[in-house]
């Protein structure tokens, strides 16, 4: 297979004020070198972070750097490009107003922000996705794209390049949850998959103009899973695990390389590289097995990619029999692979082999993907607790830490009151709480976005 390379770009990053503590930034960022980024959804891309510049240790009131309140609500990841930070949400009865934030890595301070109508407004609920696809960023700009279609490229001042309705284009979004999926990014270029109930597509845009350079359609489905960019033979491609299918493309004019269908529950895990043309595949049955697969047990697992006479194929290494996400994917780092599973039960298996290490039960479950840095494993637990682990085949862990005291929290009423059905309403009460959604992090910053708040973690003086 005859791939033509190309150099990734990387992102930008979010919000913030209202710092916690007064300090000399200038002197905590001494030594953060100047080409500081997390340019896309789980920091593909992503810089060296120095492991001793992350804190192992935090709560309330320690190593917290700064808190930034945002615009209405969102769920998805900051990304960081120097010293901006980048980060979306969505306000509004009926997600109105989508907002593009950006922010000084250093001190939280809200650099500036851009707006655009929500062209496809739905009600906003719990049960909806609220701003949940995280943007790309690179050297030139920012490009975020909403749950609606609704697409916002922009420069690092602010400036707007453009905006675009892909449902104009090519007609309305059918999920009755909302759409998820993270684009993924080129020097030039991004793209975007749209999987939902009508039948879905993924294309590639024009980070320039944001005009469609290739679109490829794709068969009806109800996923929030976001493809990924493995590396196979030294060349990028870009993998889609996504209800009931593992799909291969060509970056550049969008064949469909390589294709598996005898997987199900990969409704909502990205696929993970996990080496040279390896990946993870994340799935679940769900709480009812309502819409999933017979075959979800089987699905989370190691593919690897192989070229052979008949072109490209998609192998199973191994298999995790016993192991499943929640919301968020599983993850590899250091020789072993980790999944965290509804109960809060993280397993670790190893990378090459497949052999399971160890299970053992963490204080939460969780939502967003876990972080390897140097010989730490950081599992951000859905309600506010991180737990924080020694890399490697025994179970150690090194620390808790809460990020927001649970007793301290008051529900808001109006939120379950909006929801349409008495089981939703019920059910409002487990999710009207804080979450940790996602994380970004260079050397000297770990942020931890939290629905309306961004949070920055540093090693703070004392």
């Amino acid at each position: 297979m005859n791939l033509p390379s190309f150099r990734f770009q990387m992102i930008l990053a979010v919000v913030g004020c209202l710092a916690f503590a007064t300090v000399d930034r200038t002197a905590l960022h001494a030594n953060e070198p100047a080409s500081a980024h997390w340019p896309a959804f789980l920091g593909q891309g992503r810089g060296e972070i120095d492991p001793q510049s992350i804190p192992l240790e935090w709560n309330e009131s320690k190593n917290i750097a700064w808190s930034a309140q945002l615009p209405g609500y969102g769920q998805s990841s900051p990304v960081i490009w120097k010293d901006h930070v980048y980060i979306t949400s969505v306000e509004g009865p009926k997600k109105d107003t989508f907002y593009l934030v950006c922010l000084n890595l250093s001190d939280g301070a809200e650099k500036w922000r851009s707006t655009i109508a929500n062209t496809a407004p739905v009600e906003s609920s719990l049960y909806v996705s609220r701003a949940a696809p995280t943007p790309v960023v690179d050297d030139n700009g920012v490009y975020a794209i909403f749950e609606s279609g609704d697409i916002l490229a922009s420069d690092h001042t602010g400036h707007r390049l453009w905006t675009r309705a892909l449902t104009k284009d090519y007609g309305p979004l059918v999920n009755e949850f909302g759409l998820a999926a993270s684009p993924v990014q080129g020097p030039d270029w991004i793209a975007v998959l749209m999987d939902h109930n009508a039948g879905g597509y993924i294309a590639r845009l024009s980070k320039k103009t944001g005009e469609t350079e290739w679109k490829i359609d794709r068969s009806a489905r109800q996923s929030w899973a976001s493809p990924a960019i493995v590396v196979h033979e030294g060349q990028p491609v870009i993998v889609c695990s996504s209800a009931g299918s593992v799909d291969v493309y060509h970056p550049q004019d969008g064949k469909l390389l390589a294709s598996r269908t005898d997987v199900g529950g990969n409704t909502s895990s990205t696929p993970i590289p996990a080496g040279e043309s390896l990946f993870l595949v994340g799935a679940s049955v769900g709480r009812d097995d309502a819409g999933r697969s017979e075959n979800a047990k089987k699905s989370n697992m190691a593919v690897r990619m192989v070229t052979g006479p008949a072109g490209l194929a998609l192998e199973t290494v191994w298999i995790a029999k016993d192991a499943m996400p929640t919301f968020g994917s599983p993850m590899t780092f250091a020789g072993h692979s980790y999944w965290v599973n509804r109960a809060g039960v993280v397993f670790c298996i190893d990378t090459q082999t497949g052999e399971q290490k160890y299970a053992e039960r963490l204080a939460q479950s969780m939502w967003a993907t876990p972080l390897g840095i140097g010989d730490r494993l950081y599992i951000f637990g859905k309600e506010g607790v991180t737990t924080v682990l020694a890399t490697g085949p025994e179970f150690k862990k090194l620390s808790e830490n809460r990020l927001w005291d649970p007793e301290k929290i008051v529900a808001d009423p109006s939120i379950a009151e909006r929801e349409k059905t008495e089981e939703r309403r019920r059910a409002a009460a487990n999710f009207s709480g804080p979450t940790q959604y996602g994380v970004a992090a260079v050397t000297g910053s770990l942020l931890i976005r939290k629905g309306s708040e961004l949070v920055c973690i540093r090693n703070m003086p004392r």
